[in-house]
């Protein structure tokens, strides 16, 4: 029996080109062919639809479809509660120190800092669209 393979995780946003070009430059990822940003003054036709990014392997990783409305998760509680969030995570404190300052430049909204816990240090954050994240040290 075949089962199903897993595709790609898809975020809805109000502006695709933006929330995967913010994703892009956080993560160091690539267009799939044909999703490249345009160059200044061009139309951008497949941003105003769906995008798609890939991994150094070449697989499928993130895709974002535009909507025409999206309302922000109220993290962590509230009328509109996460529904899905990413996890990432990073080997030490000084990286996570790292990330968390290139992705508030990049465009992101700090939730909580708990980057100083002893026990789990992280940041949560949203992406320009809304969508919350969290950037954790690991050591596996």
């Amino acid at each position: 029996m075949s089962h199903p393979e897993f595709r790609q995780v898809v975020l809805d946003t109000e502006n695709a080109r933006e929330l995967a070009e913010f994703y892009r430059r956080l993560l160091d990822l690539d267009y799939i062919a044909g999703d490249e940003a345009p160059a200044p003054g061009e139309s951008d036709p497949a941003g105003a639809d769906w995008l798609v990014l890939l991994g150094a392997d070449g697989r499928r990783l993130l895709a974002f479809q535009q909507v025409a409305r999206l309302e922000q998760a109220t993290w962590p509680e509230g009328p509109r509660p996460q529904q899905l969030h990413l996890d990432f995570s990073v080997g030490t404190l000084d990286e996570l120190r790292t990330h968390n300052t290139r992705a508030l430049s990049l465009g992101a909204t700090l939730l909580d800092d708990r980057i100083d816990d002893p026990n789990e240090a992280l940041v949560v954050l949203a992406d320009p669209a809304g969508h919350p994240f969290c950037i954790f040290v690991t050591s596996d």
